[in-house]
């Protein structure tokens, strides 16, 4: 899943989130440096991770990208997913996505001092465009897919990924619900056992 999912995972704690968003960044397990929520949200987001990676439903959708994408499929659909979690959102929130979203903006703000360099680095183009509500839309996946594909030199070509989105938009949809049901079973159990 990718940055909005794993947000949305995290429940109301906002360290839980905090460690949940920026846990690509950390490596190891070597965590004490950090407050016992943030650990949470690390801990989290790898066990959300793993069950992504192994779940079935997750793996036919990259099947659909693998011949034209290779190893990146899995983080064009992290994307997708997202774009679908952004799309039907107050199917999962009752809250708006825009103050839900600026909620977790502010948050990180007040929380500087224990944000990776990492997450430091990538907050003022994720705050300047937006992207977690950029997600909604087809142009906003766009967007961000075309800036991945920049990172890596244009060698993955995800630029072009939209494409099989809107193709196949009704599979990847279905399968994003289905996908996320028992993502959010997991997270459920995960989350008790943390």
């Amino acid at each position: 899943m990718n940055f909005l999912a794993h947000i949305y995972l995290s429940g109301n704690d906002e360290l839980i989130k905090i460690g949940n968003f920026m846990a690509d960044g950390i490596r190891g397990n070597h965590l004490e440096t950090w407050p016992e929520a943030v650990i949470k949200g690390v801990r989290l987001h790898r066990a959300i991770d793993t069950y992504t990676d192994a779940h079935p439903v997750f793996r036919q959708s990259t099947k659909r990208l693998h011949a034209r994408y290779h190893h990146y499929a899995g983080v064009i659909v992290d994307l997708i997913y997202d774009h679908f979690l952004a799309k039907n959102w107050l199917e999962y929130s009752s809250e708006p996505l825009e103050a839900y979203v600026q909620q977790f903006y502010d948050s990180l703000e007040a929380h500087r001092e224990i944000l990776t360099e990492k997450t430091l680095g990538l907050m003022p183009y994720m705050l300047q465009y937006n992207w977690l509500v950029s997600y909604r839309t087809l142009e906003g996946i766009g967007r961000i897919l075309h800036q991945m594909d920049h990172r890596t030199q244009q060698r993955s070509g995800m630029r072009h990924a939209v494409e099989e989105l809107q193709a196949h938009y009704a599979e990847f949809e279905h399968e994003f619900t289905t996908f996320f049901i028992d993502l959010r079973a997991h997270v459920a159990q995960k989350t008790a056992e943390l």
